[in-house]
């Protein structure tokens, strides 16, 4: 993305996300916010020409990378695993502080099957951005796998915080914690039952045992 193109939709986007929850994700919202961010002359159709879904996809974008700048200033290589995903969803999720209600109205566009591919795309990226910041480098299936699960993982949390009048939304977090346990605990399942699973006896060969053993069995002709 054009590097002004980027600036002047961050400030577009910035200016609306006081107001979204009264006008919606609208383009009468975005006008009035890029007049209120000194772009008058500025076509909010051509900075957003999808409309809503685009705004919608651009403030996840920005805070992916309001995310991405809060990490850099944590010391994620000294944390397992767990706790950097942990850490990553917690910033992501407490940089909307007061803004729950803006968060509600983008779930509401992007729920809309029309819009679906692009919510899609929009929270593969929020993940991947994650899986990156905590030093994932895997190249094979476990790249999507572990995509998938924080996806999960992000979205059941995201919804859970939503509805979350707990102090300091601790009950958001215990739920992430837990959710991030279960993920944790599948490639030990995964291995228990594969071991398990070979130490069963083969079927096909138990099958042909038997055969054999019923040719020669006296009487059979």
């Amino acid at each position: 993305m054009h590097d002004q193109l980027r600036r002047e939709r961050d400030a577009v986007i910035t200016a609306m996300v006081p107001n979204v929850p009264f006008d919606g994700w609208t383009e009468a919202c975005a006008r009035a916010a890029a007049a209120a961010a000194g772009l008058d002359g500025v076509d909010v159709r051509t900075l957003f020409p999808g409309g809503a879904i685009d705004m919608v996809v651009h403030y996840a974008d920005l805070a992916d990378r309001k995310m991405l700048m809060a990490l850099a200033g944590q010391d994620l290589p000294a944390m397992r695993i767990r706790d950097r995903i942990a850490t990553a969803v917690r910033i992501r999720l407490e940089q909307h502080a007061g803004e729950r209600e803006t968060v509600r109205r983008a779930l509401a566009i992007t729920a809309l099957p029309q819009h679906a591919p692009a919510a899609l795309r929009s929270l593969y990226n929020t993940v991947d951005a994650i899986w990156r910041a905590a030093g994932d480098t895997a190249t094979d299936f476990s790249f999507y796998s572990k995509r998938g699960l924080l996806a999960w993982v992000y979205g059941a949390t995201l919804l859970h915080w939503l509805d979350d009048d707990s102090e300091d939304h601790s009950e958001t977090w215990a739920f992430l914690g837990r959710r991030i346990d279960g993920v944790m605990q599948i490639p030990k399942l995964k291995s228990r039952f594969q071991r398990a699973f070979s130490a069963m006896p083969n079927p096909l060969r138990t099958a042909r045992a038997f055969r054999r053993g019923a040719a020669g069995f006296p009487g059979r002709r």
